[in-house]
C-alpha cells in the first residue's frame, strides 16, 4: 500500500489512516487511488467488523489540496479525479464494515464529507466540521449525500446554507457525533468502540450494518449518489475551488 494511506489490522478491527501529514492529510488524486484500494481491501475481509477511519499526525482532513489540482504542469490524476472520488464515497455507502471516525482538530469541505461518512463519529472537545462550499459559490454533493442520507433536510441545511464551523459538542447536540471526547483521547474512544464491535458476532454486524443502509437510502448506495451528483453539474466539469474557505 503506498504511504498515502495507511492500514493497521487488529483483532476484527481496523484503522484505515490518512497519511499526508504535511498537508493536513488535504484530498488529492493518488490519495484517492490508494484509499479506494484500502477501503475495497478492508470491505473483503470476513475477519474485519469495524473500521477507524483517522488522520495522522492528529487532524482529520483539511478538504482538497489546491496546491496539487493548480499545480503546472497540471497532473495526469485530475482529469479523472471526480469520478475516482466518486467510487470512494460509494464503497463507503456500500461497506457492510461499521465505520468509525475519530475527528481530530477540523474536517473541512471534502474532509467532511468524510467525517459524515462514518456510521459512529467520535468528536473532539474543540473539533470542528466545516461545509463551506456555499461561501465559494459551490455545491456540496458528496457533504449533501451523506447528510440526506444519515440525517434529515434541517441538519443539511444548517450544516450547507451556513457553511460555518460547527464544533464537537454542536455535533453532538445534532446528532452527527455519537459522542464527544477530550481532544487527547479521541483516537482511544474510536478504538475502543472497533474493539466492542470486533467482539460481536460477523454476521449479525454486516446484516445490521446493510439492512440499516438499504432502509435509509430506499435505493442501491451506488445509486444514492450518483443521483445526488447529477444536481451538481460542476462535478461533471472537474471543476475545483479556487480557494479554501476561511
Amino acid at each position: 500500500m503506498a504511504d498515502n494511506v495507511k492500514v493497521e489490522r487488529h483483532n476484527g478491527w481496523a484503522e484505515l489512516i490518512f497519511n499526508r501529514p504535511e498537508r493536513k492529510n488535504a484530498i488529492d488524486g493518488p490519495f484517492a487511488e490508494d484509499f479506494l484500494a484500502a477501503l475495497q481491501d478492508l470491505n473483503g475481509d470476513a475477519q474485519i467488523r469495524a473500521i477507524v477511519l483517522r488522520g495522522a499526525g492528529g487532524a482529520y482532513c483539511s478538504g482538497l489540496d489546491l496546491k496539487a489540482f493548480n499545480a503546472e504542469p497540471k497532473p495526469d490524476w485530475v482529469a479523472g479525479f471526480h469520478a475516482r472520488w466518486h467510487e470512494v464515497h460509494c464503497a463507503l455507502a456500500e461497506s457492510r464494515k461499521v465505520l468509525i471516525g475519530a475527528l481530530e482538530r477540523y474536517a473541512i469541505n471534502g474532509g467532511a464529507a468524510l467525517a459524515l461518512a462514518p456510521d459512529l463519529l467520535v468528536a473532539g472537545e474543540t473539533a470542528f466540521l466545516q461545509v463551506g462550499e456555499v461561501q465559494i459559490g459551490m455545491g456540496a454533493p458528496k457533504n449533501m449525500a451523506w447528510l440526506l442520507l444519515r440525517f434529515n433536510e434541517a441538519v443539511a441545511a444548517r450544516l450547507t446554507l451556513l457553511g460555518d464551523r460547527v464544533a464537537g459538542p454542536e455535533l453532538l447536540r445534532l446528532g452527527i457525533a455519537t459522542e464527544v471526547a477530550p481532544d487527547d483521547q479521541v483516537v482511544a474512544r474510536a478504538r475502543a468502540l472497533a474493539e466492542r464491535i470486533a467482539a460481536f458476532p460477523s454476521d449479525g454486524v454486516s446484516r445490521i450494518k446493510s439492512s440499516m443502509r438499504a432502509a435509509s437510502a430506499l435505493r442501491s448506495p451506488r445509486d444514492w449518489f450518483d443521483a445526488v451528483q447529477a444536481h451538481d453539474p460542476l462535478a461533471k466539469t472537474g471543476a475545483v475551488a479556487p480557494a479554501k474557505v476561511k
